[in-house]
């Protein structure tokens, strides 16, 4: 069983299905990067050569490859570029980069490879360029962090549970709000666009101080603290690493207002699940709306599914209808750069985690 781009469990791979009509139709996302691609220096540019696709080559991918000038041929000791479609089997992604060490660029499926960061600690090594489809799947995530926020603001759980004509009326609005977004890459450019008719105050939590652009302020990771008392919506869209665990618990709760709302598409490791469940039904947090969880899949009968204004998707920010041309569209990018056309999309730094 293998998992998705945060750990879902899906099939071999969710590509190995035929994506619906509506993915065969021009994209109707476009992928949001926070910075520009940097072309590699010709002394680290991988070697052109046959590309492999992995575990299953989907023809939408292989169509995607082979219209950027790449030849796609099976696995053997001439392969130089390999797109591996499936995120949970790292074990066996290692025994193909440890038994074919001519390749040279390793194509990953998904934005975050938390699940693939031992494996590449492990096979880091000079001359193996790694890429990620960050920043691709930025716009429908960043869509249903906006849906989970208005949703949890308007009680839309309750609503939608009820069985009788409801005798009060609760809910909050978003205009003019204080939003704290924490992460900067391609999730919270597209959320800080989608967030501008609200007339809302963003401020966005990254390691670095430099500006990011529609953000009303930036502070970096230490300020995260500071800024929590005014929140009245967090949105955590950082990647997972040793320093992002557990990134909200118990202290951070009781910096928040009693009347803020916490939306997680991320990753469910960034949250302290125990924390969260108290936070909600101690009435210390308004609501929270979760793509993600800590353990995922939750298990039927958790505390969270009972929790107080809690929304959980299930993991659903982005389908493989939406993200399969997103995907496509990366390989092509990222094939004719190996080619020698452009610059590589979405390089990964081993050392950091994404």
């Amino acid at each position: 069983m293998a998992t998705d781009r945060q750990g879902r469990s899906v099939s071999t791979s969710d590509y190995d299905r035929p994506v619906s009509a509506a993915a065969s139709q021009p994209a109707q996302h476009e992928a949001v990067l926070a910075s520009p691609a940097t072309p590699l220096a010709e002394a680290v540019r991988p070697t052109p050569g046959p590309i492999a696709v992995l575990p299953v080559a989907g023809a939408l991918f292989v169509d995607a490859i082979e219209a950027a000038g790449g030849q796609v041929a099976p696995l053997s000791d001439a392969t130089r570029g390999l797109v591996w479609l499936d995120s949970g089997s790292a074990d066996e992604l290692g025994r193909v980069l440890e038994s074919h060490p001519g390749i040279q660029w390793l194509q990953l499926p998904w934005a975050g490879v938390d699940s693939f960061s031992e494996l590449l600690a492990t096979h880091s090594r000079p001359g193996l360029l790694v890429t990620s489809a960050k920043g691709a799947y930025a716009q429908p995530v960043a869509e249903h962090a906006l849906t989970l926020t208005l949703a949890v603001m308007r009680h839309l759980a309750e609503r939608a549970r009820a069985t009788s004509w409801a005798t009060t009326s609760t809910g909050e609005s978003l205009y003019g709000r204080h939003v704290v977004i924490v992460g900067a890459g391609g999730i919270a450019v597209e959320l800080l666009r989608l967030l501008a008719p609200f007339g809302v105050q963003t401020t966005v939590v990254r390691r670095q101080a430099t500006p990011l652009a529609g953000a009303t302020r930036t502070v970096t990771t230490d300020a995260l603290r500071a800024v929590l008392p005014t929140a009245d919506v967090i949105v955590l869209a950082a990647a997972l690493t040793s320093g992002t665990e557990n990134l909200f618990g118990a202290a951070e709760f009781a910096l928040l207002k009693p009347t803020a709302y916490l939306v997680n598409i991320a990753r469910g490791g960034l949250v302290d699940t125990d924390a969260l469940v108290t936070a909600l039904n101690s009435g210390a947090l308004a609501g929270a709306g979760l793509d993600v969880t800590d353990p995922e899949p939750l298990p039927a009968g958790h505390p969270l599914w009972r929790a107080q204004n809690v929304i959980i998707t299930s993991h659903s920010a982005d389908t493989p209808e939406m993200t399969a041309p997103l995907l496509a569209k990366r390989l092509h990018d990222n094939v004719a750069a190996l080619l020698g056309d452009g610059a590589f999309v979405g390089i990964v730094d081993p050392k950091a985690g994404y």
